[in-house]
């Protein structure tokens, strides 16, 4: 199964503070084993809310919305993509990670649909697609 690792942002992400080098050099560690146990499969940080946006949808309509945004406990600051056996098996991954943050920090680990998820809404042709679409993307990598 596939998750997402959300690393959840704090008042110091948010302020742009950075971490550091023992912070950098424990988390590269972490990395490594994830890569090397064919765990993960992407993962990057994120800048703070000041410098995204946000688009909100009401039928036809579009609104843009510039960061900063105000509910920091809401926020991301980073994640990974990981491949595993179960939910288990990443929440004991998250268990081994070093505390992301220079304080308390959470972090949140969601499964990512699959296309037999969708049941017999995804016909065929969308399965086709699909299929199709990811086989472009692996062929940029």
């Amino acid at each position: 199964m596939r998750v997402i690792v959300f690393v959840k942002a704090t008042q110091d992400s948010e302020a742009g503070v950075m971490p550091d080098t023992e912070l950098l050099a424990a988390m590269g560690r972490f990395n490594e084993e994830l890569v090397k146990a064919g765990v993960m499969q992407a993962g990057e940080g994120l800048h703070p809310s000041s410098r995204g946006k946000r688009v909100r949808f009401s039928g036809p309509k579009r609104h843009v919305i510039d960061g900063p945004f105000s509910e920091t406990k809401e926020l991301v600051a980073g994640f990974w993509i990981w491949q595993v056996a179960s939910m288990d098996e990443a929440v004991e991954w998250v268990k081994r990670c070093p505390n992301p943050m220079p304080g308390d920090s959470e972090i949140e680990i969601r499964p990512v649909f699959e296309a037999e998820d969708f049941g017999a809404e995804f016909t065929p042709e969308l399965r086709d697609q699909e299929e199709r679409l990811r086989a472009e993307i692996a062929g940029r990598g």
